[in-house]
């Protein structure tokens, strides 16, 4: 009640303020109920709409008065200038949004794959992620992109929304099917139906648009105005009514396919729900029956069928309308799993739970200095407290806690379990730390780390003068806190950046410029190259080493077994592609990773870093090794860190001695679509770049699709502007090249390809992973970093 009042006063003109009483009442310890928090994540490829349906969230849950939008950037989570120049989401932005009875966690994170470290982090802090598909596009490479990560993370519960419902060309059976084809999921289950318009004739003409959604859960219609405002009626429970209530015009051909609709959803949801089984068999032998079937009798069989994955809802509408929006927001708070759910041991829900939370990004503020977002996993956070970093075996002082509203914050005392929030005053943390109770009783070993994807592209940064070398150095080091997926190293005296890809380093430029304000300048882009191990002799390479520390030679030994990743072995992606194992057998963790910086594994670890981060052959990072620690010696009395220079310099002499391996380089994996004219220009383009064509008008993937023989697929009239005829004419002026091809030659592709289909050729591009290259192709890279 408190909450729709503020909410009515703050459309009456009243100060901000009142949106700050709003949010207090239900961030406070007392009102916490985690069993009504929704940690989820909007997720998809570039340009399908995430941004545009978090502004109408805002919107419906009356946290703002009007939606932003992108295109004048006006946006509430895309509130960096670099987003607001270029229109699209740079880093992930999280705002708590309450709806009803249950407070969502939401986190817009970007769709380009230049930025997958954001969505990295934001897969492995969230319990659901709600996957939104153009469908006039359907599944896109980065729609498989986001959703291997949230795989990765095991984030089992997802809802798929298919947005832009409104355009011409939209398709809600072939976005379906594409689900299908792509392999994301064997049993995408329709909840709700659009309807393209309320007449009739509007089907027959091709019209495209978005008028309304049956619900066929709660057996709802939902009817928009042009203004996204809607009003429900409930649906006939018999197919006589049905086909006699005004709710629909005469002869509306949608009518007749909601029965099926509803009976395909409930049997398939029958399929993996024993419970529901049994209500069916119960059932009258009337085609009504079906319709008989209360909303409360299916909800807890379709909510337990996503917490396991069973199923994969599907819900639509058009978010730059507003439509469907409140209908996803009610079925992210009936399906997606609170922290209750995931988290295992009931003892962490306690508030007097022993405290421990996972840091999943670090930022920086101009005024508030550095910003850690936490998502607290047990116990309760409080401000003005202390927490041990477990990761960097560090103490933190907690100064302040706030609830990120985007660009704005909300001061409070605690964060309970499953919340997530922001943290000023640490000092040590980076992304991926867990930080636990000081007084103990937490487990302390570290919580799941956020592995960032490996550099694809760097650049030289040229400091203006002598004076700004410093100042230069220091704003990329704590740019690449921010961002664990910038990577910053000397090489002979020039400062080298590491990146994901070409807009990432711009972004990089501009964040520097702009937010830090050095001088610099940046130079000519190149890829990041790997060299494998060579195949000489190692046998003869000794185990010792030696150095001077307080005047005294001090001796210590690590003797590592090495050799070549075999084709059918996966690299370790904390160890770019290397697999390093302890003596045991077991994988190591990186150096900087480990619990206990002291221990001996830990040091190893960090010599073995710094060797395979610059081969002692080329400089190049080393990729596809197998190195075990077989055995360790060193003096008593000696510091471990001698192990550090030791397993460094052993590991270099191992690797000199085998001599330089094969080069690789990033490829990448292209769709073209350009019209028939243009695909005999676009193919001698990219053999000419030492591009391979792999096929022209094909699937992507070698596998096999889903089969859809049980799952419900509406009729392609559902949506009118992608009727026969409209499919067939554009299937005749477009083509679909697939193929890969080296990064290094795709560098300037956007305006060949520009050039090449006089401007109407598009392109996705996708990591396709490092490649062994060619003698002569070896030949070429080592000229151009002058070592040839």
């Amino acid at each position: 009640m408190v909450l729709r009042v503020i909410t009515v006063l703050r459309y009456r003109g009243l100060p901000t303020w009142t949106r700050t009483c709003c949010y207090r009442s239900y961030a406070t310890h007392s009102q916490h109920d985690p069993s009504k928090v929704r940690n989820m994540a909007l997720v998809a490829h570039i340009d399908s709409g995430k941004t545009t349906l978090t502004e109408s969230i805002l919107l419906q849950s009356h946290y703002l008065s009007s939606a932003g939008s992108v295109d004048t950037g006006s946006t509430t989570t895309d509130f960096l200038p670099a987003e607001r120049e270029r229109g699209i989401t740079i880093q992930s932005a999280s705002i708590p949004v309450r709806w009803k009875e249950w407070t969502f966690n939401l986190v817009d994170t970007p769709g380009h794959a230049d930025f997958g470290m954001e969505v990295e982090s934001a897969s492995r802090v969230v319990d659901g992620a709600v996957v939104l598909i153009d469908s006039v596009e359907g599944v896109e490479a980065q729609t498989k992109g986001v959703w291997r990560q949230l795989d990765r993370y095991d984030v089992k519960s997802r809802i798929l929304f298919l947005n832009k419902l409104d355009r011409a060309g939209a398709s809600f059976r072939t976005s379906m099917l594409s689900v299908l084809a792509n392999r994301l999921h064997p049993r995408p289950m329709a909840l709700a139906l659009p309807i393209a318009s309320f007449d009739p004739q509007d089907y027959t003409r091709a019209e495209p648009g978005i008028q309304g959604l049956v619900d066929l859960v709660k057996w709802e219609l939902w009817r928009y105005d042009a203004n996204g405002r809607y009003t429900v009626h409930a649906l006939p429970r018999t197919t006589q009514e049905l086909e006699k209530c005004d709710l629909f015009p005469h002869s509306h051909p949608l009518v007749p396919h909601l029965l099926p609709a509803r009976t395909s959803l409930l049997d398939n949801l029958a399929e993996v729900s024993e419970g529901l089984f049994e209500t069916l068999l119960s059932l009258p032998e009337d085609p009504s029956s079906y319709l008989s079937v209360p909303c409360s009798d299916i909800i807890p069989h379709l909510r337990a069928a996503t917490l396991r994955n069973d199923i994969l809802p599907v819900l639509c509408g058009s978010a730059f309308k507003h439509i469907g929006t409140e209908l996803l927001m009610n079925y992210i708070g009936e399906l997606l799993p609170s922290p209750v759910d995931i988290e295992p041991n009931p003892q962490a829900i306690a508030p007097n739970a022993p405290l421990r939370m996972l840091a999943w990004k670090v930022g920086w503020d101009k005024r508030k200095g550095w910003m850690t977002f936490v998502r607290v996993y047990s116990g309760t956070l409080k401000s003005q407290s202390s927490a041990l970093n477990a990761t960097q075996n560090q103490k933190e002082k907690i100064t302040k806690l706030q609830l990120l509203y985007a660009a704005e914050a909300e001061e409070v005392d605690t964060l309970p379990f499953g919340s997530v929030g922001a943290v000023l005053g640490l000092k040590h943390t980076r992304t991926g730390d867990t930080l636990v109770s000081v007084a103990g009783g937490a487990n302390p070993s570290s919580l799941r780390d956020i592995i960032p994807p490996p550099a694809m592209m760097s650049v030289c940064i040229i400091p203006h003068s002598h004076a700004d070398t410093e100042p230069v150095e220091s704003a990329l080091n704590a740019l690449a806190r921010t961002d664990p997926s910038v990577r910053v190293e000397t090489h002979e005296g020039q400062l080298l950046v590491h990146g994901l890809g070409a807009l990432h380093l711009e972004i990089v430029e501009s964040r520097l410029r702009e937010e830090w304000k050095v001088n610099f300048e940046f130079g000519r882009r190149t890829v990041s190259f790997r060299e494998c191990l060579g195949s000489g002799d190692i046998s003869a390479v000794s185990d010792r080493w030696s150095t001077e520390l307080g005047g005294h030679v001090t001796q210590a030994q690590v003797a590592l077994s090495v050799r070549s990743l075999e084709e059918d072995e996966e690299g370790d992606p904390l160890w770019d592609g290397n697999v390093v194992l302890t003596p045991d057998g077991e994988r190591m963790t990186p150096g900087d990773m480990h619990l206990n910086v002291n221990d001996s594994l830990a040091q190893i670890a960090r010599g073995l870093s710094s060797t395979l981060s610059s081969s002692p052959n080329t400089t190049l990072a080393l990729s596809r090794l197998h190195i075990q620690v077989m055995a360790m010696e060193y003096p008593k009395e000696a510091n471990p860190t001698v192990l550090a220079g030791a397993s460094a310099a052993i590991l270099r002499n191992i690797v000199r001695a085998a001599g330089r391996g094969d080069l690789m380089e990033p490829y990448i994996r292209l769709k073209i679509s350009v019209d028939e004219r243009s695909v005999g220009r676009v193919v001698e383009d990219l053999g000419e770049h030492s591009g391979e064509v792999l096929d022209l008008d094909a699937a992507e993937e070698d596998t096999e699709p889903f089969v859809d023989t049980d799952i419900y697929v509406p009729p392609q009239w559902l949506s009118p502007s992608t009727g026969k005829a409209s499919k067939s004419a554009s299937a005749k002026m477009q083509r679909t090249i697939l193929a890969i091809a080296p990064l290094s030659q795709m560098l300037d592709y956007s305006s060949r390809l520009r050039a090449l289909s006089g401007g109407h050729g598009l392109f996705q591009m996708a990591n396709d992973g490092f490649k062994r290259v060619s003698t002569a192709r070896a030949v070429e890279i080592l000229k151009e970093m002058g070592r040839m």
